[in-house]
């Protein structure tokens, strides 16, 4: 049995969850048991853990197979995808003021809905991630095979797969090391994509516009009609999972009641713009369906047809980086789900130790990435990205549910500086969209989604069912 934050204390033979002392302006998050994480993390930091997390597989893969499904309205399949994503990120921001602790999603729902819940989301977080990660770095492996062949340098077998591996294994390493190093990373590696993304975009910007003399091809805007549009906003939402992943590093980020926001926020609205802007150049560059044709090497088409073959090497490197960002952004986040399950003793507590040295949870930081480099090893590209997407709209949805249950019973603790305009209806329609992107998914991701989901039931049974996670600590 175990006894959490609120209610009655612990029997004297009970295992303790472990309770942090939080305080807006300390540089630390200090555990009961004296270890801690350090407050490392600014708001250039959240947003490019954002950021960073959702520019990757969006912005590179999905251009070319949307405008084949949707044509040039693909771009406001993106704009949609982005205003369900600020549904959920104005509920995630105003649960991150009230509760800035590390495990995001999973802590907000603990609390608000139970430990069933809790162990549900929890769970579902940390194998979502780590499917999330499978998926970036194969991603990395691919435009890494790519850049290869247009090297010349062609070896006897595909060194995608052996590459993604070996970068998994590095990116935890570095993970292990520190956050501060990690964050660092994560900078260097999206200030450079951000570059090149604004340069190449502005130049093809200007160049559908016509200052450069190009000829566009002329094309209906939705030549398929709307259905196809809300279909393939289902589709591209994947691009959005990465907003709430800055909320999992609560516990490290410098500043939470303003950093916090700022960066779930602002990272969704800036991703939204660079994938619409991206659409729209794609499909002034070639007609819809010669772009569906290019598939997930659409922009890479589209640059070598604008600049040349020097934009479709920077365009690769590009992808190089963001697959990268995305892949370590995703491991950190999985780790402190662990991380806040060991916590609250939802996993045995060796899963919580933090190394001395470096200050980080490196059994943690092993429990996501051993899984993540056996799924690169399987290499089902489609349904790790999926299966990623199920499990963190099941998270997303609850979190809008939780808030509307943490708003009507008003407990004493609950003191957000961020409040969510429009409530209830902005997260009781953030909760529908989500839930109901799920049903447009595939039966086999779906299937597995479900299964995963149960095998957290059946360890709430079997390890976790006397913890009680409700309410939180001051």
């Amino acid at each position: 049995m175990a006894r959490a934050e609120g209610g009655s204390g612990p029997g004297p033979d009970q295992p303790v969850a472990a309770e942090t002392d939080y305080t807006d302006e300390a540089d630390v998050t200090v555990t009961e048991e004296g270890t801690q994480l350090e407050r490392s993390i600014g708001l250039a930091g959240a947003l490019s853990i954002g950021v960073g997390t959702m520019i990757g597989a969006g912005i590179f893969v999905f251009p070319g197979i949307a405008a084949g499904e949707a044509g040039p309205a693909a771009a406001a399949s993106f704009a949609i995808g982005a205003v369900v994503a600020l549904l959920v990120a104005l509920p995630t921001s105003e649960l991150a003021t009230a509760m800035p602790r590390s495990g995001g999603g999973y802590y907000f729902v603990s609390r608000a809905l139970g430990t069933l819940a809790g162990a549900v989301v929890g769970i579902g977080l940390w194998l979502g991630l780590v499917f999330a990660s499978a998926f970036y770095l194969l991603g990395f492996g691919s435009y890494a095979a790519e850049l290869l062949a247009s090297a010349g340098a062609v070896p006897r077998f595909d060194p995608g797969p052996p590459l993604a591996l070996a970068f998994g294994a590095v990116l935890t390493g570095v993970s292990v090391t520190g956050t501060e190093n990690t964050a660092k990373l994560q900078n260097v590696v999206v200030g450079l994509l951000l570059g090149i993304l604004v340069l190449f975009l502005s130049y093809g910007g200007l160049d559908a516009l016509g200052v450069f003399g190009r000829e566009t091809a002329p094309e209906t805007f939705a030549p398929f009609g709307l259905a196809p549009i809300l279909t393939t906003s289902a589709l591209v939402f994947t691009s959005y999972l990465g907003f709430a992943q800055v909320a999992t590093v609560a516990g490290e980020i410098k500043k939470p009641r303003r950093n916090l926001p700022l960066g779930m926020v602002g990272s969704v609205l800036a991703v939204g713009f660079l994938y619409v802007v991206a659409v729209l150049v794609a499909t002034s560059a070639f007609p819809s369906a010669e772009l569906g044709a290019f598939g997930e090497t659409a922009m890479v088409n589209v640059a070598r047809a604008l600049v040349g073959p020097v934009g479709a090497y920077a365009i690769l490197v590009a992808g190089l980086l963001a697959t990268v960002s995305s892949a370590n952004a995703s491991i950190l986040s999985s780790s402190r789900a662990v991380y806040a399950l060991s916590r609250d003793a939802l996993l045995p507590s060796r899963a919580g130790r933090v190394n001395l040295r470096y200050g980080t949870p490196h059994v943690a930081l092993g429990m996501a990435g051993v899984p993540v480099l056996a799924l690169v090893a399987l290499g089902r590209v489609e349904v790790l990205a999926e299966v990623a997407s199920f499990l963190h709209l099941v998270m997303y949805g609850l979190v809008c549910v939780a808030l509307v249950v943490l708003r009507r019973r008003d407990p004493d603790w609950y003191d957000p500086d961020f409040r969510v305009p429009g409530h209830p209806v902005v997260p009781l329609v953030g909760a529908a969209a989500s839930f109901a992107m799920l049903l447009f998914m595939q039966p086999l991701s779906q299937a597995v989604g479900v299964a995963l989901m149960l095998a957290a039931v059946a360890w709430y049974g079997y390890y976790a069912r006397d913890v009680d996670l409700s309410g939180v600590s001051a």
